[in-house]
């Protein structure tokens, strides 16, 4: 275990910039923030067991520019669930054997089966947003994935898929003050990657990028929810608060359950505790 003085060393290679910009207040109190969020993930669980008895099928996209607070977002909705009902998909960058594939191809393979949610933390939107302006793809590309995004939605709508959309918009100076923060922060260093500084550069390009996707993919079936993400509090609860208003679901009945008595030893003998290898109890 590190000692203080290792520790502080540490974190003397990430001093905090003099001129970060002050964190604006949240509208909600750390108490009541919990209190609703509590009260957020009750629903989400009773929405899961809706999903399994029912077999819906469920995506949701989480865009935005970086530091905008999807993945915390995402964190707070997966807490209470069960993973093997609602499962996050982050794909990283495609192999080049994937490159060669239909642009949507390696995201089919992650939608839901029937009884399942799948939250997509950036989705096949990359080729509308990160890609164009990173110069990842031709404008061809661009202009095919711009054509074709819109009506492989309404086929997924089309198939019975419940599909959710959920753009993070933060401001310039929130971004700023977040991703200096995390410069300061060692155990959150690792969030900010050489991708975001350059998407930071380039904030204009991709405000261009977002608003000719929206003008292309805000869509009657499928459209885009705007979350105000500059209050990060707020944000988790306005969003998982929509999320629960957009699928009509009823309390799923338990069970009645009770527990067996467990059997009898019937001669079993432990071996001894020293025989086993455990891990060291430093606290």
């Amino acid at each position: 275990m590190a000692s203080e003085t290792e520790t502080d060393a540490a974190a003397s290679e990430f001093e905090e910039f003099p001129e970060l910009p002050p964190k604006r207040p949240s509208r909600l109190s750390r108490r009541a923030y919990e209190r609703e969020l509590k009260l957020l993930q009750q629903e989400l669980a009773r929405l899961q067991r809706w999903i399994r008895h029912n077999g819906l099928k469920v995506v949701v996209i989480f865009e935005g520019r970086d530091a905008a607070g999807k993945g915390s977002t995402i964190k707070r909705i997966m807490e209470r669930l069960n993973h093997r009902v609602v499962r996050v998909v982050a794909l990283g960058t495609p192999s080049d054997r994937e490159k060669t594939q239909w642009w949507f191809q390696r995201y089919v393979e992650e939608l839901p089966a029937a009884g399942e949610m799948v939250i997509f933390d950036r989705s096949w939107y990359n080729r509308g947003l990160v890609e164009p302006v990173m110069g990842f793809c031709t404008e061809e590309e661009y202009e095919e994935f711009l054509r074709s995004c819109p009506e492989f939605e309404r086929m997924l709508v089309r198939s019975g898929i419940i599909l959710i959309k959920y753009w993070f918009s933060v401001s310039d100076e929130e971004q700023e003050r977040r991703f200096r923060s995390r410069i300061a922060d060692p155990a959150r260093r690792w969030k900010l990657s050489p991708m975001d500084l350059e998407a930071r550069a380039r904030w204009v390009d991709f405000s261009r990028a977002k608003d000719t996707l929206f003008a292309h993919t805000d869509i009657k079936q499928a459209p885009w929810y705007v979350v105000d993400a500059d209050d990060k509090r707020a944000a988790r609860l306005n969003c998982i608060a929509h999320l629960l208003s957009q699928i009509p679901y009823e309390a799923v009945p338990w069970e009645h359950v009770e527990l067996p008595e467990r059997e009898s030893a019937g001669g079993y003998v432990r071996p001894p505790m020293s025989d086993q290898t455990f891990v060291p109890e430093l606290y």
